[in-house]
């Protein structure tokens, strides 16, 4: 439910504005002078802010300054009894989302509302693709050269510039999320979102959601409309990982998505086009799963026109020391400090112990004995500090 900030000293305006936005369904707070506006717009999280300009004490133009020069990034309606072209047009370049003159007017206000709300879910959507940006721009490349990944490396050339389908089998913390990542690279989407969705995390009530979308008023939470991961990375690639805790109901419907290319919002009717690039990725054995009678076998074979398997750290030691360095210089890094060394049998130890949690725990290892062991780390060091399996 959209929450709304009121600060006016007019206690008439406060309140059949108030009145007004709660019976459109927001939860609305409000205060009489813009020193408390101030307190409460930082203290918590506003959808929209109406503030007066004419106040005592500390003005509405001082108010969106002091929160805008505060880095705020919801939407400021300021509103006037007094207003002219020049105090609008310095309200908008001070920050202010619009201006409305009082009396105020109640289709004005409405349309308002909604177009800032469609603005402040714009900035939200704006800062998860600068965050997926800021994630592409780190270095994604497969470390090592043994056999097996060199394979990989190979099927990934082929099959990253087509469209096709891709399943990524492998154990957790192998790299599969790597292997997504490369294929997008190098495919001709690249400069399109990379969408990930973790099925394993979603829960089975929302996956729905998460995958389609939403109508306004579809279920009691969803008090606007939402775009799914179909639709938003319907000209990148959306990879679905842990595909195989997918509940059978979003089995279903993803199905019929890729079967047709077309996704329905859940609560609405309307048959939306879409067209991403699907990767998916399991630690499970679909094949398995199937015979169980827990995984479609029509889906499985829309998903893995191609299949990539990746192996676990046990299968490819010999990436073991230019994995360790690759991590030291990186953990170090991080840390601020020069990178340190590690003895060719330090190394040789790190090659003998069972990798169960795989790239995830060397890494983890890594970072430990950099914290832990000396300038040079030592044998000694991953006996004291490693837990040999």
């Amino acid at each position: 439910m959209p929450k709304i900030l009121i600060i006016d000293d007019e206690r008439s305006i406060r309140r059949t504005l108030k009145e007004i936005l709660e019976f459109e369904d927001h939860t609305v707070d409000a205060v009489e002078d813009g020193i408390s506006g101030i307190r409460e717009a930082k203290e918590n999280n506003y959808d929209v802010i109406f503030c007066d300009i004419k106040m005592p004490q500390m003005d509405g133009m001082e108010v969106l300054t002091k929160l805008k020069n505060d880095g705020l990034e919801t939407p400021i309606i300021m509103i006037s009894g007094h207003g002219n072209i020049e105090t609008a047009v310095e309200s908008i370049k001070n920050g202010a989302y619009d201006f409305i003159e009082k009396p105020l007017d109640l289709n004005r206000i409405l349309v308002t509302i909604k177009n800032a709300l469609d603005r402040t879910d714009l900035v939200e959507e704006t800062k998860v693709l600068k965050k997926q940006i800021k994630r592409h721009s780190k270095n994604y490349n497969i470390i090592g050269e043994s056999a097996l990944l060199q394979e990989i490396r190979d099927m990934i050339g082929k099959v990253g510039p087509s469209d096709a389908r891709v399943l990524i089998t492998g154990p957790n913390g192998a790299g599969k999320e790597l292997v997504a990542r490369q294929l997008h690279e190098q495919s001709a989407r690249n400069k399109e979102p990379f969408i990930e969705v973790n099925c394993a995390a979603i829960p089975s009530e929302l996956i729905e959601s998460e995958l389609f979308g939403h109508e306004k008023g579809a279920f009691t939470s969803a008090v606007k409309q939402k775009k799914g991961k179909f639709e938003l990375a319907t000209k990148g690639t959306l990879f679905l990982d842990e595909i195989g805790d997918m509940s059978a109901s979003a089995q279903a419907k993803v199905l019929r998505a890729l079967q047709e290319n077309n996704i329905t919002r859940v609560g609405g009717e309307k048959d939306i086009k879409v067209n991403p690039r699907v990767v998916a990725a399991t630690n499970k054995d679909l094949r398995k799963m199937i015979e169980n009678g827990e995984f479609r076998e029509d889906l499985y074979h829309r998903l893995s026109v191609i299949v990539i398997k990746v192996p676990s750290l046990n299968e490819r030691v010999d990436d073991i020391p230019i994995l360790t360095e690759f991590f030291l210089e990186k953990v170090c890094g991080e840390y601020g400090m020069a990178t340190k060394s590690i003895s060719d049998i330090a190394v040789k130890a790190l090659q003998g112990i069972d990798w169960t949690g795989n790239i995830r725990e060397l890494r983890n290892v890594v970072e430990r004995l950099v914290i832990l062991g000396g300038e040079e780390i030592s044998e000694a060091d991953v006996n004291a500090f490693v837990a040999i399996k």
